[in-house]
């Protein structure tokens, strides 16, 4: 199985666009190929555009990669990844698969237009190519049906989820006749370069999650219903509270598109004659009114929610589906759910809440129970074991935790004695479970994790792809060097010690600060180099705000300034360790989480990294380091050319930082400065600690000298700061700003300048920077609209514009 280097995307909607844009992402050239229009657009005959010209052509593809570059939240890392991907159609340019590895059919959902599109390809593939489809329910055998052997061989389902960026899940599912070759070449290529979390399927109607979460989604149509629950109640239900996305349940149906259900129900209800659920799938009265009504969600503006404009700011409405109205959204509260929130482990949640004896509890017994029972009856229908179950649906739909590890929180003989209590029988897998004197699905012996499998009626180890270092497994194997509240030194073997944080996100405080520290002594004395890193959906959120505000209320001024001076430290400690320090940030990498990464050695950051020196937001500028390191940063990037402009540089780091500028992906984090010239990126975050090792282990072969604090830095003087505070002051003017804004970006800019008092350029060394930047901090910590802005962050969750 040769090397995928190229690949062809058949069909440029929704879905075709944004596989290719996210095989862009990853740095594979890919072809985008549609259809070619019957008529030309008026704006095409205004352009004296013929149906011959390659523009009018080509138009579909080029719409849907154009569409893809506008979408929101963005299908792209960064808008030049596009540059990847050649548009054309399927008359003019379906020869161009002979050069490519892999050829990803994305069009409409019809047995018949696919299989007469395979027709087209098989002259123009060359043997050894794969060829997939991406669709959501169609089986797998019946499309490649009539095609030649080597075509059968190399023919297999890879199921994207939208938005295939974001959504981890990629579904493979073979035929009979797929080469074993073929589906571990693909799956290999999904987890390494696409990031992907790859569950193999069986080829049955939707396949695993849609078909668990359309049963889900029916069967809550069903409760709501029958005990007359709204739609604000259905969500809050739904949501967060049990481990699911903000979207929840209506929210989700409204992005995705109520015609889409209709197609996944329609296609179950007539592939599943047989399943003992059958009646569920059909749908209810108040989907029918609703897509009548062209109520289908985004797409048509209006849906179980619709955004209005409001006097001051939009406003949005729930929809009644007693009246068909839109009204202004309820607040749905239970005692339950309040006690509940102070859990934070899912599975700790929706084992407290179904034995709640109010409606929320009541909603959560009739729910999961027939989610716990028809998932295990579709084993091995539709999987061969519980972990591809509750990977497909942690990683399809963004759920914290799968549906047999919510079944084992819950307690498995307390749902058979529900089931039983509704003469219910009890599923094959279940059955077994308690037969063999087993009560749980998964268990953990010394770190490592193995789970009941039907097939042998006892427990296999979980299988983990080579490649994968995690953390929890290693502190279970007592593997822990030291630890506190805040975090925790992890031996990752080979001579690699791992700093994790494990705060509330991963705040920074006195604890994390600590290990900083001890973790740069253990590199200069046993250990090779260090990894910074954990596995929590957030790197670090920055410092930990309210013990910030808590002192600058009590007063307590040394304290903060020996706080700061003290991060201060612990970054150059990071910075000038003996040996290689590697920073692993990923998700939210705020503040202090910044500074962290750009004083250490290399960074290996997660693709999905959201990076930005935040610190203006709540009237402050970094203080950690921050400032000055960006500012090192900045005049290093500057050609020795004598006509290279270092204030442009300057300039770039002052708008960023006093703009609070947070990076989308990793790659605009390297755009943004954030992220050096060499630093690497890793697609599957699940990889990145072990890929952040390797790096460290290769820094400790080139060899590390320990270097001296720099005092060579150049500083531009009062001639910049001058230029900043003009650019302040029309930012001002045409209301771009506050006037509070003007008051931390002026001090942000005093330091920038080397103190504002200088009269030309000088050297000036890290010390110097750091002092400036921790007395503008403390001055700004004193002012009462700082003080505000903190407030607000703590209470809102977002910045105030004072």
């Amino acid at each position: 199985m040769r090397e995928i280097r190229k690949v062809a995307v058949l069909g440029a909607g929704t879905m075709g666009a944004r596989i290719a844009a996210h095989l862009a992402n990853a740095g594979v050239p890919c072809f985008l190929l549609d259809i070619i229009p019957k008529d030309l657009t008026p704006d095409e005959k205004k352009r004296g555009l013929e149906l011959s010209d390659p523009k009018a052509r080509n138009r579909f593809a080029a719409a849907g990669l154009e569409a893809a570059l506008k979408s929101r939240p963005a299908a792209f890392f960064v808008p030049e990844a596009a540059r990847l991907i050649t548009v054309g159609n399927f008359e003019d340019h379906l020869a161009w698969v002979k050069d490519c590895d892999w050829v990803v059919e994305a069009v409409t959902e019809d047995r018949e237009i696919k299989r007469a599109l395979y027709r087209q390809v098989e002259p123009h593939r060359k043997p050894g190519t794969v060829v997939s489809s991406n669709t959501s329910g169609i089986s797998i055998s019946s499309l490649a049906e009539g095609a030649s052997d080597d075509f059968r061989a190399h023919f297999l389902g890879t199921h994207f989820f939208n938005p295939p960026r974001y959504l981890k899940l990629l579904e493979v599912i073979p035929t009979a006749e797929t080469r074993p070759e073929v589906v571990r070449a693909v799956s290999r290529f999904g987890d390494v370069r696409l990031g992907k979390g790859i569950v193999i399927a069986k080829d049955t109607p939707n396949f695993i999650a849609n078909r668990l979460g359309t049963f889900m989604t029916l069967n809550v149509f069903r409760i709501m219903t029958e005990d007359g629950y709204t739609v604000e109640e259905i969500d809050t239900l739904t949501g967060p509270a049990m481990g699911l996305p903000k979207s929840a349940t209506f929210r989700t149906l409204d992005i995705v598109g109520l015609d889409v259900l209709a197609q996944v129900v329609k296609n179950l209800r007539e592939s599943l004659p047989n399943d003992e659920r059958r009646e569920l799938f059909e749908l209810p009265a108040f989907i029918q009114a609703m897509l009548d009504r062209k109520l289908l969600g985004d797409k048509t503006g209006q849906g179980f929610y619709k955004k209005v404009k409001g006097r001051e700011e939009s406003e949005i409405l729930a929809l009644d589906l007693k009246t068909f109205e839109y009204r202004p959204r309820s607040k749905a509260r239970w005692p339950s759910l309040d006690m509940a929130r102070n859990l934070e482990d899912a599975r700790q949640r929706v084992a407290a809440l179904i034995q709640a004896p109010d409606r929320a509890g009541e909603f959560y017994r009739k729910t999961l129970y027939d989610a716990f029972h028809y998932a295990a009856g579709r084993i091995p229908e539709i999987a061969d074991d519980v972990v591809a179950v509750d990977n497909a649906m942690k990683w399809g739909f963004g759920w914290e935790a799968g549906l047999f590890e919510l079944f084992d929180a819950v307690g498995v003989e307390k749902a058979v004695a529900a089931w039983q209590k509704s003469r219910r029988p009890i599923p094959p897998l279940v059955e077994k479970l308690l037969a063999s004197g087993n009560k749980t699905f998964y268990r953990t012996a010394e770190g490592a994790t193995s789970y009941f499998d039907l097939a042998c009626g006892t427990y296999r180890a979980r299988p983990e792809p080579a490649g994968i270092i995690l953390l929890a497994p290693l502190k279970d194997r007592k593997k822990v060097i030291r630890k506190n509240p805040g975090a925790s030194l992890v031996d990752l073997g080979d001579g690699v010690v791992c700093l994790e944080f494990h705060s509330k996100m991963n705040s920074i405080g006195a604890d994390t600060v600590e290990m900083m520290n001890a973790g740069a002594k253990l590199v200069g004395e046993s250990f090779e180099a260090m990894v910074i890193g954990n596995q929590a959906p957030n790197f670090s959120v920055g410092a930990n705000l309210m013990l910030v505000l808590m002192a600058i209320q009590e007063g307590e001024w040394d304290e903060l300034d020996l706080a700061a001076r003290g991060f201060q430290n612990a970054n150059m400690a990071l910075k000038y360790a003996p040996k290689p320090v590697v920073a692993a940030p990923g998700g939210l990498t705020l503040g202090g989480g910044v500074e962290i990464s750009i004083h250490s050695a290399a960074v290996r950051a997660a693709a999905e990294t959201y990076m930005g020196l935040v610190e203006a937001g709540v009237g402050i500028i970094p203080a950690g380091g921050g400032t000055k390191e960006m500012l090192v940063r900045a005049m290093d990037s500057v050609p020795s050319d004598s006509d290279a402009d270092p204030f442009v540089a300057v300039k770039e780091i002052f708008t960023n930082i006093g703009m609070g500028k947070v990076s989308t992906s990793a790659e605009e984090a390297r755009r943004l400065g954030y992220l050096g010239p060499r630093d690497s990126v890793s697609m599957n975050r699940d990889r990145q600690i072990a890929e952040a090792k390797q790096l460290a282990l290769d820094l400790v072969k080139l060899g590390r000298r320990p270097a001296k604090p720099r005092e060579d830095i150049l500083v531009l003087g009062q001639a910049a700061f001058a230029k900043m505070r003009l650019g302040l002051h029309l930012m001002r003017r045409a209301d771009y700003i506050s006037d509070y804004d003007v008051v931390v970006a002026t001090e942000l800019a005093r330091v920038l300048s080397g103190g504002g008092l200088l009269t030309s350029p000088q050297r000036v060394s890290e010390q110097y920077l750091l002092d400036l930047e921790r007395e503008a901090f403390l001055k700004l910590c004193g002012q009462r609209k700082t003080q505000e802005r903190m407030q607000h962050m703590l209470k809102k969750g977002k910045p105030l514009r004072n």
